[in-house]
């Protein structure tokens, strides 16, 4: 009886509220010529709440009663925004509306200059429908509804989009090499030594206006590249002068107040830098091993003698931001900036399992241990990020942006890792102390002309970027006792030189990279010079010039003289062990350098391309586009060897990549897309270095090897649909075939187990991928419905890669999936937003398949990277005009993090198969406010 009670309650509480609704209507028509518009948008300001306009330019939107303010918008016309529109309940409120093109206009012998939104979903769809290839993205305005900090949580929210290590992009399942990154239309350096990445956690949501994947190659897009050319574009225009202050406090589950060890640093850590020192003091010039012992024990004594943390708890992790917009006229010409300031101090403490495995008894159903490990890492990172752009319209058809990027990271994390190593019958505990700071700069000078009455469009780009990594004092102690004894644990060292044993690692990585490129687009039709169906040819040009500097260096600790070493120094406390007095000649130790002739290396890399493209309408609904593009690429690497002898690889290849993109239109809101091209993947210079690092966390050591450029064919077939310019719905599905694609995989070395590089002969990729954005608005009679929109995105994707005889001895299965390649990707969002409250919802979740973390060799499993369910919820609440209050969490079900071999060597993970390594990083809860004036 209640339940039947409370249904007749909601239902007539629902159908109450729909009577009371009110209904805006009206048309929306060209203010010059007054001819109604068709297809516009006519939305609630800051809501869901929408309505297209009909062939006749009328609309209809039905709404709670109450004071709105309208906007509305159309493609190549200026938004226009009404205040103070009444609607009543049960009353239809008819208002006509008026939007201009955007275009110079003269009034009163002033010159109004309108400046086209691109951060919003509505531009967003805009820019998706109008392509000419197949692309995906998201908006300012949807990142701004999420707490994503950076955009590496942002873009794996994108279709057939995933994040590796928190800060590397994989589009397609495929590997992070196998992508491009633009910033502002110019490429970005690689910040990262060992591999071609660029790491997306340097770049703060705050900054970004949208992001668009291009998933399919066109003559102007770059040509090396698999999975998509990814285009960040950050905020450069500004409307009106505003300043807003934010600051906020987070806390995450197993760091914050928990146990959480500090390494002494210098006094601008908390910048993101250190100020030198950590350095190597200025009398370590050349290699070491030629000085005398007297020399060596007074240099020794020089190192900084800490090897553990300082305990203490963990403070909350801080951000604060400052965002400036200044609009300034000079005459005729609008100058506008865009400055925004961000800063975070943050804290990570993980405790998770690594362990290692003798080969698989398929008798007993397991692998015999070879160790297990609990490590315990705190780490704690500062950021500093200045985005200041400057933009001066000289008028609406000439444009001058000059845009600049600078962030300064440092990362200072210890590692104290305690366990048994059984191969060996010792109980173990080791640390390791690591600063890394990484500098990035990333400058451009654009200019945009538009000329011939509009139908010649020219755009040009000067650009320079900096890249510096530096590791200074890698400090790395192993301690150990026989299993079961409650001996004290003696330090581990080595007569010879040892990356694992007692020892400290410095390296020092530059790059300059200067780019140029030009392009011009004529439009031929004189009638329709402005269409977007309209006939158009371009060409253009793009140079980089990119050299890099990578140095590293490694010393150890040994006895001076082994028969007179006083043996009683290696059950020292850790912060005693190497103090001063025992650095000695005679009873104490030495330091020894290691470093090899592999270990610098120089490289540079000269880029010349051309390209002819252009699109043409076949019929009324057939369009096609495409062209070439020919690319020459010089690449040259330059080390010494094993043997101190020169090693030189130089790679020169000149390739032509044609593309083929149709667009077919069933109607104005639907259309179907289909592409082919071919494209490339250049070998980058850590891969071909003979440079070997090993990582003391992984325990694997890292080497190149020399390398082919691969060869990719990729095609493309997209259905999409518009019901509304915020909404989408699209399914696609895309095949790619690779010829010596590049890989990163397992081999036996000295040090036991290796990661390198190799090209395999061949391996090809293919999937469906789904995209749905839809606001409910209507759907229902409920009001309170009307405000939700939901975003659903998924992908499933199978690869498959054929391995050479040589790489396929011993292994059961000659085919495996591709390295990074997960076989499905799920985004989910559910939004509410109410204005008149101003309040917005959101929850969002992601989820990633099982995917490849290293390929496995007849020594070593394969290992996969397990799927984690991941849950955000984020509130927005607006408190007056100035304030706004944002909370959340992050990562609610904070599953761990798990890695997993594939120890039968079946090609699958079942109940058989062991984990390596797993850990949580714990759920996180964020409480900011912002203040804008």
């Amino acid at each position: 009886m209640k339940s039947l009670l409370l249904t007749l309650s909601l239902l007539l509480t629902a159908g109450f509220t729909y009577a009371q609704q009110g209904t805006l209507a009206g048309k929306v028509k060209d203010k010059k010529t007054g001819e109604p518009i068709i297809g516009a948008v006519v939305f609630i300001t800051g809501t869901g709440t929408a309505a297209n306009t009909d062939i006749d330019g009328s609309f209809n939107l039905k709404t709670q009663p109450g004071m709105y303010k309208i906007t509305v918008s159309y493609v190549s016309y200026k938004q226009a925004t009404y205040e103070n529109i009444k609607v009543e309940p049960g009353k239809t409120t008819t208002v006509d509306f008026e939007i201009e093109e955007t275009a110079s206009t003269s009034l009163n012998a002033v010159t109004i200059v309108g400046t086209r939104q691109t951060n919003t979903d509505i531009a967003l769809i805009n820019e998706l429908k109008q392509s000419e290839v197949v692309v995906s993205g998201v908006s300012g305005e949807q990142i701004a509804k999420s707490l994503d900090r950076d955009a590496a949580e942002t873009v794996k929210r994108i279709p057939g989009v995933t994040i590796m290590n928190d800060r590397y992009i994989v589009i397609r399942g495929m590997n992070e090499r196998y992508n491009t990154v633009m910033l502002n239309d110019a490429l970005t350096p690689s910040t990262e030594p060992d591999s071609r990445a660029f790491s997306f956690d340097v770049l703060p949501t705050s900054v970004i206006d949208r992001i668009l994947i291009y998933k399919n190659g066109s003559p102007e897009l770059p040509g090396d590249f698999g999975g998509g050319v990814i285009k960040v574009y950050t905020k450069n225009f500004a409307d009106e002068n505003t300043t807003s202050i934010g600051i906020s406090a987070s806390y995450r589950g197993n760091t914050t107040f928990g146990n959480f060890l500090s390494a002494p640093g210098s006094n601008t850590d908390f910048l993101g830098f250190d100020n030198g020192d950590r350095a190597l003091p200025s009398s370590f010039q050349g290699n070491i091993n030629q000085k005398q012992p007297e020399q060596l024990t007074e240099m020794g004594r020089q190192l900084p003698n800490t090897w553990t943390g300082d305990p203490g708890k963990a403070l909350p992790d801080m951000r604060f931001s400052v965002g400036m917009t200044r609009v300034l006229d000079v005459k005729d010409i609008r100058f506008s900036n865009v400055t925004a300031i961000s800063y975070s101090n943050t804290r990570l403490f993980t405790s998770g399992t690594r362990v290692k495995y003798l080969d698989f008894d398929e008798s007993a159903g397991k692998s015999p241990l070879n160790f297990i490990y609990i490590d315990e890492t705190s780490t704690q990172n500062s950021r500093l990020g200045i985005l200041h752009n400057w933009t001066a319209r000289l008028n609406n058809r000439n444009r001058i942006e000059f845009s600049n990027l600078f962030n300064q990271l440092g990362s200072n994390s210890i590692l104290y890792r305690r366990g048994f190593e059984y191969a060996n019958g010792l109980e173990q505990q080791n640390y390791a102390l690591r600063y890394e700071s990484r500098s990035i700069y990333a400058g451009q000078l654009q200019g945009t002309h538009e000329i011939n009455n509009l139908k010649t469009t020219v755009t040009w780009i000067g650009g320079y970027s900096y890249t510096n990594r530096n590791e200074p004092d890698y400090r790395r102690l192993r301690t150990q006792r026989d299993i079961g004894t409650n001996d004290k644990f003696a330090v581990a060292y080595k007569q010879t030189p040892s990356l694992a044993d007692a020892g400290r690692f410095y390296s020092d990585l530059n790059e300059h990279t200067y780019t140029a490129s030009a392009q011009i687009e004529h439009k031929f039709n004189p009638a329709d010079s402005l269409s977007e169906n309209a006939p158009k040819i371009r060409a253009g040009f793009y140079v980089e010039k990119k050299n890099r500097d990578f140095d590293a260096r490694f010393l150890s600790y040994r006895p001076s003289n082994t028969n007179t070493f006083d043996n009683n120094l290696i059950y020292l406390p850790l912060n005693e062990v190497f103090a001063e007095q025992n650095i000695n000649p005679t009873t104490g130790w030495s330091i020894v350098e290691g470093t090899n002739p592999t270990d610098s290396y120089t490289a540079s890399n000269m880029l010349i391309a051309g390209y002819v493209g252009g699109a043409m309408p076949i019929t009324e609904q057939l369009s096609i586009s495409g062209g070439a593009r020919l690319e020459y690429n010089n690449q040259n690497l330059e080390s010494l060897n094993a043997l101190s002898k020169v090693y030189t690889f130089e790679d020169k290849v000149l390739r032509v990549l044609p593309s083929a993109n149709m667009t077919f239109e069933f109607n104005k809101r639907s259309m179907l897309r289909a592409g082919a091209s071919i494209t490339l993947n250049r070998p980058q210079f850590r891969e071909v270095a003979p440079f070997s690092y090993y990582n003391f966390i992984t325990l694997f050591e890292e080497s190149g090897a020399p390398l082919k450029t691969s060869t990719i064919y990729n095609a493309d077939l997209r259905y999409e649909f518009y019901p509304s310019q915020t909404e989408l719905l699209s399914v696609g599905v895309f095949g790619k075939y690779f010829i010596n694609p590049i890989e990163k995989y397992f081999e036996v070395t000295n040090m036991g187990n290796s990661l390198t590089y190799t090209n395999t002969p061949s391996a090809t990729t293919y999937g469906v991928e789904l995209e749905a954005r839809k606001s409910l608005t209507g759907l229902t009679a409920s009001p309170f419905l009307d405000r939700f929109s939901i975003l659903l995105n998924a992908s499933l994707i199978k690869s498959d890669v054929k391995l050479s005889e040589e790489a396929a001895v011993g292994l059961k299965n000659t085919s495996r999936p591709m390295m990074g390649q997960s076989p499905y990707v799920v985004n989910a969002g559910l939004y509410y937003q109410d204005s008149d409250r101003q309040l917005q919802v959101n929850l969002l979740y992601n989820v990633v398949g099982q995917r490849v973390w290293a390929v496995g060799s007849y020594a070593n499993p394969t290992i996969y990277e397990m799927p984690r369910n991941i849950l955000d919820l984020s509130v927005t609440k607006g408190l007056g005009k100035h304030f706004e209050l944002k909370a959340g969490i992050q990562d609610i079900l904070n599953q761990k993090v798990r890695l997993i071999q594939d120890s039968n060597e079946d090609s699958k993970i079942t109940g058989i198969d062991e984990t390596v390594q797993d850990f949580k990083r714990g759920s996180y809860s964020t409480l900011g406010i912002t203040y804008k004036f």
